[in-house]
């Protein structure tokens, strides 16, 4: 294994606990985390331009790319998320109380608009810790789709950020 590996998988693993760590509404935890690396990683590379080519949706294809080119995977995602009770009515029903999500297309929705805000601050939290240890990386909604998809978790909502070792960021600059 090099250096390089070495050091991903340490930042892989830091990020994965900032996200674990990070504030969550009502002191609540639904976020789930985990790290796709190896065969599981070629393998949801395949799947997402799979997925782009049996959809026709443009960019899984150029997103699998970039997760093929990528040394691992985070997974960061919310399952079973509660209401908090507010009835602030952000999610776009009125009481927490008649919020009943359902299985769509790519998600699972509508979600509790704080649960998903506690989603964002792990991803955030995630990412942090990925520039603070210079691990290159980009948050894909697609990866989400296709994790859920093609079975690599079974949570409601879910990003993925590869992450990636090389002397010049893979996810910047991509072809369309």
């Amino acid at each position: 294994m090099t250096e390089e590996i070495r050091g991903l998988r340490m930042a892989a693993e830091l990020a994965a606990v900032s996200a674990r760590t990070a504030p969550k509404s009502k002191g609540e935890d639904f976020i789930k985390v985990t790290i796709v690396e190896g065969d599981g990683l070629r393998r949801f590379a395949d799947a997402m331009v799979e997925y782009g080519e049996k959809t026709g949706r443009r960019g899984f294809d150029r997103d699998g790319g970039n997760v093929r080119d990528s040394g691992a995977m985070l997974l960061i995602g919310l399952k079973d998320a509660t209401p908090c009770g507010l009835n602030c009515g952000a999610c776009g029903v009125p009481t927490c109380d008649e919020l009943k999500p359902k299985e769509l297309d790519e998600f699972k929705g509508p979600q509790c608009a704080w649960r998903q805000q506690d989603l964002g601050i792990a991803v955030g939290s995630a990412v942090k810790t990925l520039g603070i240890h210079n691990i290159d990386n980009r948050i894909m909604y697609r990866a989400g789709v296709v994790a859920r998809k093609y079975g690599f978790c079974d949570w409601d909502m879910v990003m993925g950020i590869p992450l990636s070792v090389t002397g010049k960021s893979i996810y910047f600059d991509r072809k369309t």
